[in-house]
């Protein structure tokens, strides 16, 4: 590809909008990223995936925006299963019937209603070239919600993420934090999953976060480091997709993976 072309597609909307999704999910949910591996609750992410279908085919269905119904649904199923978190099994058995009920209501409710399921299929995989001004706009509103939190919350996070009894024991209300960031979390997951798709929401979420924990030393430094290999990572990833005319999913979450990669090879030496 040469210059010109490249500068033809920068100007592009559909380009420039995925420009902005991606540089306002990576600078944000790379955070969100962070708590899910503090807390050991990887497995959310597949729970919320089923529940953002269940709520875009309920969208479809009652004729309302459907990424919102998806977001609404997964911030309260996210408050639901927050009081189970201190169970001494943990959220990984809860988030699993969550996922298999949530698949098989999507799937039901499609049926009844004859409401078309590509449809519902397509919004819930997502294209970021595919990215609408009211994405970005959600996007936008959540990255804000995930950054108040943390700066409010700073202190307080970080006793939480190291030991929930020392939190318990430094007086901080453990249950309404645990609460708050499962809502946030499930609601970051459910816009993650619309801008890359389902299959590909690590690559602004945990893959960031990972490679963070290795070189971070403590919870501010692994945000700094999970947003700064956030935001590079998939903008470098999306380059590649319109320098190579390749599928951004893929390429986004091979280059924050090698990022990632390299980072484990730096902890070792």
């Amino acid at each position: 590809m040469n210059l010109d072309t490249l500068v033809g597609l920068l100007q592009l909307i559909p380009v420039q909008r995925a420009i902005i999704a991606l540089a306002i999910a990576g600078g944000a949910f790379p955070i969100v990223g962070v708590w899910i591996i503090g807390l050991n609750i990887v497995p959310v992410r597949f729970a919320m995936m089923h529940v953002a279908l269940l709520g875009i085919a309920l969208g479809m269905l009652i004729q309302l925006e459907p990424t919102l119904v998806g977001l609404l649904l997964c911030g309260v199923t996210g408050v639901l299963l927050a009081p189970l978190a201190k169970r001494p099994a943990g959220l990984s058995g809860p988030m699993g019937l969550v996922m298999t009920m949530a698949i098989a209501a999507a799937l039901l409710v499609l049926s009844l209603s004859g409401v078309n399921a590509n449809g519902a299929f397509e919004l819930l995989w997502g294209s970021i070239l595919a990215t609408r001004t009211i994405d970005v706009v959600i996007l936008a509103i959540v990255a804000t919600i995930i950054i108040v939190v943390y700066v409010v919350k700073k202190r307080d996070l970080a006793l939480l993420l190291y030991d929930r009894e020392v939190a318990l024991c430094s007086g901080i209300a453990v249950e309404q934090l645990t609460m708050l960031l499962m809502f946030v979390i499930a609601v970051a997951i459910g816009a993650a999953v619309h801008l890359t798709g389902a299959l590909l929401v690590d690559s602004v979420t945990i893959l960031p976060a990972i490679a963070a924990r290795n070189l971070g030393r403590s919870l501010q430094h692994m945000v700094w480091w999970a947003v700064g290999i956030g935001i590079v990572g998939n903008l470098l990833g999306f380059g590649l997709t319109l320098v190579l005319n390749q599928p951004p999913g893929p390429l986004l979450v091979i280059t924050v993976g090698l990022i990632t990669l390299a980072t484990f090879l730096r902890k070792r030496a």
